[in-house]
């Protein structure tokens, strides 16, 4: 079992684990959990030999509680990271990591943004609006670690902006964060596409240059409200 890489997930017992086919395994003796916090020092023990992952769901959001290793693998590496991270050299490497990064976001933000408004193709008449909304989706949906459709590499830019949109407005123009939905397979799904109908009338209104009363549009109010936070 030791020399087996796997998820667990925690369990009542100390130094016990529950596998994925519920099982409860014993945590071998002479390991230790190396507690999140570190992604170097964790992709090292992950990388170096048999781990056990600690990884614990919450409705639909994972949390790591740890890694499970040899305590004398993980001490050693811990030195070895140590050593190279007092070397100034490493430290210009992390800068040059950082910058690289956030060129690479602000790229990103760009494209995305671009994506958004080809997306909107709001007529002339309203585009503030279109330069609002915009804004408004890609400060939700964009930045590192959001969770977000628009971090996902596994469509197309231009779905990524779509779905973002038709997220941000089903949260914030329809009352879909104050329905009580059945916990029935499948009512979900249904419930978000017809408020994405409606979200596409919405925005079809704003494409043809329709005559909009503020005081009566959702996307208005929406606007006029202070922005979601990203975690939303």
């Amino acid at each position: 079992m030791p020399d087996q890489t796997r998820e667990v997930r925690p369990f009542a017992k100390p130094r016990h684990v529950l596998t994925r086919d519920a099982r409860v395994l014993r945590v071998p003796d002479d390991w230790a959990l190396l507690p999140p916090g570190d992604p170097a020092l964790s992709r090292r023990i992950k990388a170096d030999g048999p781990t056990w992952t600690v990884v614990e769901p919450v409705g639909n959001k994972r949390f790591s509680r740890g890694i499970w290793a040899p305590a004398a693998r993980i001490e050693a590496l811990r030195a070895e990271l140590a050593t190279e991270r007092a070397d100034p050299a490493y430290q210009r490497k992390l800068d040059a990591g950082r910058r690289r990064r956030a060129a690479e976001q602000a790229d990103y933000v760009e494209d995305f943004g671009a994506a958004v408004r080809a997306f909107l193709a709001f007529a002339p008449a309203h585009a503030a609006t279109a330069a609002a909304l915009a804004s408004r989706i890609v400060a939700h949906a964009t930045p590192v670690g959001s969770g977000t459709v628009a971090r996902t590499e596994r469509i197309p830019i231009e779905e990524r902006a779509e779905a973002a949109t038709i997220a941000w407005l089903r949260h914030q123009t329809t009352a879909y964060d104050h329905m009580h939905i059945a916990r029935i397979k499948g009512r979900r799904r249904e419930v978000r596409r017809m408020l994405a109908q409606e979200s596409q009338r919405l925005l079809a209104r704003y494409r043809r240059g329709e005559a909009i009363d503020a005081a009566r549009c959702p996307l208005q109010r929406a606007l006029a409200s202070p922005p979601m936070s990203s975690n939303s």
